[in-house]
């Protein structure tokens, strides 16, 4: 559908055009700076940066009702810059023309409710956001968009040339970053830095096929963020992890989508993320309250962050129920399945404690909520997630493992609704059910496969059989019709199968 066939009082505001005006804030020293720029931390104390817009108040001009309006009656345009997350332009990236906006698919992932067996072991209803159908088949996609569209933004401006875009990684951010940075070389090329070893070989796949230079590093993720930090400290790099605050503001994308899908109702609503670097659960927070602070929320939903207890610094800082006693230790991450929580010392850690203050002061009540569960559980609500209809990664098992603990411990209640995250593709992390299910798991993760969620396939050559097809030797005639019917009958068997009637 075209704009002029839209509503009047919506129609001038459907196709949006750059506004605002974005700065860096330092959470650390409140020091504002331009964004001519790419910054990672603030030239004057070094703390974490997040973006704001000076001239937000401008977003209260219109109201709830018609910015609801606007989006989604922008849901029926066919123009590309607005089919990903930046359906919500001006909540992101005000400032970056619509010609400047990289969409490769992203956003707008389904959100699909969980069947009656799990939503009964759950003891709530709950839908999973299926984020693995992204192009990447990851969450990080998101926050790649809004950086690449941003990092496109200054080389058409005639601000930056011949960007080399680095990251560290587990996986995911390796894989959206590489793909985001080929589709503009030759004016940006990618490298990627992943903890040797600790990347599953269908990740490692990715940056190696968007032709990504990639190197892998001894240790853990956190000695691999080290090194690009120290590379973007000395070296012209643009740095894509979670330190870069356009990455925050594309993942805010998935607060949007959860409020449109719900026709904007977060009364009751509980969101559960895992957190790893911590920059996911804070867009979430960041999201909502900017779409509580427009009016097109009228009710900030529950938020859930959830770790593991191999790497559990963020929900060992809220153990402490005084904040002024509270302080923040980092770890030594254990291995976990759930492999980009595998984070010990999260960078966006200034980001979630300023912004769970925001979250519940605007709530009026605590609203942000921390749990832990085992390594045991996440590999096992995985597979019985997936074994009901869902797609979720091992990330998606830890949060489903958090939403029945939240709900054991008394986060959360029957009465609620909760919308869970998968952040990638169950096929990113299938060595881990191949391990499981060939009771392989190393004993360092701590997991004890339960023969009831094993599976494996059968092979089946009836012994009576004198003849079977192979490659380049097909049968045919009588031997191919005794082939067919006793590798029926065999299977029939095996599933205890009744005969039809005649």
């Amino acid at each position: 559908m075209t704009p002029e066939k839209f509503p009047e009082h919506i129609r001038d505001h459907i196709l949006p055009s750059p506004s605002g005006e974005m700065s860096y804030h330092c959470l650390g020293c409140s020091e504002t700076f331009g964004i001519e720029q790419l910054l990672y931390t603030c030239p004057a104390c070094g703390e974490v940066l997040l973006l704001q817009d000076l001239e937000k108040n401008r977003l209260k001009g219109l109201s709830g009702e018609t910015w609801r309006d606007i989006l989604d009656y922008r849901r029926m345009l066919k123009i590309p810059a607005l089919k990903g997350i930046y359906r919500f332009h001006e909540f992101i990236g005000p400032v970056i023309p619509l010609d400047a906006i990289v969409y490769l698919g992203e956003g707008h992932t389904p959100i699909v409710e969980a069947n009656a067996t799990l939503q009964e072991a759950a003891g709530m209803r709950f839908f999973y956001k299926n984020d693995g159908q992204n192009p990447s088949a990851s969450f990080k996609d998101r926050g790649m968009a809004s950086a690449l569209s941003y990092i496109h933004y200054l080389v058409k401006s005639g601000r930056v040339e011949n960007i080399l875009a680095v990251c560290a990684s587990t996986g995911d951010t390796s894989a959206a970053a590489a793909l985001y940075a080929s589709y503009l070389q030759p004016s940006v090329k990618s490298a990627v830095l992943l903890p040797h070893g600790k990347v599953t070989p269908q990740q490692l796949s990715q940056p190696l096929g968007s032709g990504a230079s990639v190197f892998e590093i001894p240790g853990l993720f956190d000695d691999c963020m080290k090194v690009v930090e120290a590379l973007s400290e000395k070296y012209n790099v643009a740095l894509l992890n979670s330190k870069n605050a356009w990455r925050i503001l594309g993942q805010e994308s998935y607060s949007y989508e959860v409020a449109q899908d719900l026709e904007y109702e977060m009364k009751n609503k509980v969101v559960v993320v895992p957190i790893g670097n911590a920059g996911n659960i804070t867009a979430v927070m960041a999201g909502f309250l900017k779409f509580f602070e427009a009016g097109i929320i009228t009710d900030l939903p529950k938020i859930v962050g959830v770790q593991s207890e191999h790497a559990n610094p963020v929900y060992s800082y809220y153990l402490e129920p005084d904040a002024k006693k509270r302080r923040f230790e980092p770890m030594t991450a254990k291995p976990s399945v759930a492999q980009a929580a595998m984070i010990g010392n999260p960078v966006s850690m200034p980001r979630v404690i300023s912004l769970v203050n925001q979250y519940n002061q605007r709530a009026g009540k605590q609203m942000v909520f921390f749990t832990c569960v085992t390594e045991q559980e996440i590999m096992d609500c995985q597979l019985v997630a997936n074994r009901n209809g869902h797609i979720a990664c091992t990330h998606g098992g830890e949060t489903l493992a958090g939403l029945i603990r939240a709900r054991k411990e008394g986060l959360v209640h029957s009465d609620e609704t909760a919308i869970i995250d998968s952040t990638a593709h169950a096929l990113k992390f299938s060595g881990f059910q191949e391990m499981y299910f060939e009771d392989r798991m190393p004993a360092e993760y701590g997991i004890t496969p339960k023969k009831e969620l094993q599976n494996a396939p059968v092979f089946m050559r009836p012994e009576g059989l004198k003849e079977v097809p192979a490659p380049g030797a097909p049968l045919s005639g009588e031997a191919f019709r005794e082939f067919v019917r006793q590798t029926a009958d065999a299977i029939a068997e095996k599933l205890t199968l009744s005969l039809r009637e005649k």
